[in-house]
Parts: C-alpha cells; sequence; structure tokens
C-alpha cells in the first residue's frame, strides 16, 4: 500500500453526518449568537464574556465556559464553527462524544486560565475575551498530531499539509502575542495550542481505563494504537530483509 492511499495522506474531504458533540455545539453557539445579534448582546457579554478582573475579584468562575459560547461577530463564529466542523468530526468519531468533548473544554478553559494570566500580569485585567478560538486551536492541534500528513488548504486556497498549517498559525499567533491589545487573543489561541498538547501528552488525561467500543478509543489509547502498528510494519520489514538475504545465500551452489 502507498503512503499517498492511506487515510492519514489523503485531502481531507466530507462525508457522514454529524455527531452528537458537534451538533451539540454548533446549535448551542448559533443559539447564544441569535441572542446577541437580536439585541442582548451587552447583557451577555457582561455576565459571561472573560474578563479577568471579575474572575479574580468576584471569582466568576463560570466565565471560563461561558466565554466559549460568545463571539464578535458573523465572520467570527463563521470561522470557529466551520473549523470545529471541519476538523471535528473526525476526532469525535475516533474518541468518542465525552472524550472529545472533554478534549474541547479543556483546551478551551486552559486557553481561558492562559488568558487571565497574561492580562493580570501584562495586559489590563478589565479585557473583555469571547469566543471558541481557544477550543478550535486545540482541536487543530489534535488533528495535525493524528493525521499530520493531510492535504488541507490553507484560507480555503492553498493546499498544504496539516502539520504546517498549524505550525503557520501557531507562528502568527505568537509574533500576534507581543501585542496585547491588538483585538485579537492570540494569547487564547497559543493557550489552546499548549492545552491540546499536554492532554494528548498526559496518560491521565487522555487516556481511558473503560473499553473501547468499535473504532471509538480516547487519544492516547489511538496514538498508542498507531504506534504498534507502526513497530509491527517495521519488525515485518526487517524480518522479510532477513529471510531474503538468508534465503538467497541457500540458493547460491556449494562446491
Amino acid at each position: 500500500m502507498g503512503i499517498g492511499s492511506r487515510s492519514y495522506a489523503r485531502p481531507y474531504v466530507g462525508g457522514g453526518g454529524l455527531p452528537y458533540g458537534i451538533r451539540l455545539l454548533l446549535i448551542i453557539n448559533v443559539a447564544v449568537f441569535l441572542l446577541q445579534f437580536f439585541g442582548f448582546n451587552d447583557a451577555l457579554t457582561h455576565y459571561f464574556a472573560l474578563r479577568p478582573a471579575a474572575l479574580v475579584d468576584s471569582f466568576a468562575i463560570w466565565q471560563l465556559v461561558s466565554y466559549m459560547f460568545l463571539h464578535g461577530g458573523i465572520w467570527h463564529i463563521l470561522f470557529n464553527m466551520l473549523a470545529l466542523w471541519m476538523f471535528g468530526r473526525e476526532l469525535e468519531a475516533t474518541w468518542g462524544t465525552r472524550n472529545f468533548l472533554r478534549f474541547y473544554f479543556f483546551c478551551g478553559i486552559g486557553a481561558g486560565l492562559c488568558i487571565v494570566l497574561m492580562n493580570a500580569l501584562f495586559g489590563n485585567p478589565n479585557s473583555v475575551t469571547l469566543g471558541a478560538s481557544g477550543a478550535i486551536y486545540g482541536i487543530m492541534l489534535a488533528s495535525a498530531v493524528l493525521w499530520p500528513d493531510r492535504i488541507v488548504y490553507l484560507q480555503m486556497l492553498f493546499p498544504v499539509k496539516m502539520k504546517y498549517m498549524v505550525m503557520i498559525y501557531g507562528a502568527i499567533a505568537f509574533l500576534g502575542s507581543t501585542n496585547m491589545n491588538s483585538g485579537v487573543s492570540d494569547i487564547g489561541h497559543l493557550g489552546g495550542l499548549l492545552c491540546g498538547w499536554i492532554y494528548l501528552k498526559t496518560p491521565m488525561l487522555g487516556g481511558s481505563r473503560r473499553p473501547s467500543y468499535g473504532r471509538r478509543t480516547s487519544p492516547t489509547e489511538w496514538i498508542q494504537q498507531r504506534y504498534k502498528a507502526w513497530k509491527l510494519e517495521r519488525n515485518k520489514r526487517k524480518f522479510q530483509v532477513y529471510m531474503k538475504k538468508h534465503g538467497s545465500d541457500r540458493d547460491r551452489p556449494v562446491n
């Protein structure tokens, strides 16, 4: 089998229906955005957007979750929900709904904590942050880890491998993070990437002791299975080379 025919090297193509977790997140995000659009934006932003000063002074810890369901405009929510649909479906199909949602909120909440910490230390504690971008960046990182050579289209135009696309977005976020007042939460983007990496590298977070059913496994189990399959294939090739070498020696005529 050539590498170009393997699933992780194919271009991303849509297919199948929406899994439960993705569908639930899309419905809630769109419903909240409609409330914002039809006149409740100020109230929702005041109570549910992430504000470091409110979290520290008033212990408004719900904002670490609620800020992910608020968005700053049509293009903001459109990009986030499109990325959630594109890269989240296969993750949920692979991991299962519970593991996928756990990962989603781990990245989103972790990104929120990074935003609070950095603004409390270096930025504006009264700044307001909203959007699911931290969680979305975590999902893109996970997709790049599991399917690094899959072809995706950067800005819907330029074909690149998934791992390079995430590197490009990460570099942009890193360069933008030097300006805390840019209006874009680059700290949140970097925080989502960092939390996604921590989750995938920590067995206590990504591992699951429960038996898996069908193709649904936890992120760590899936990576371990891929590694075992790679080792098995490598040992098989070594054995074939060994047999070919020694078999050819036995076939030679001896005087």
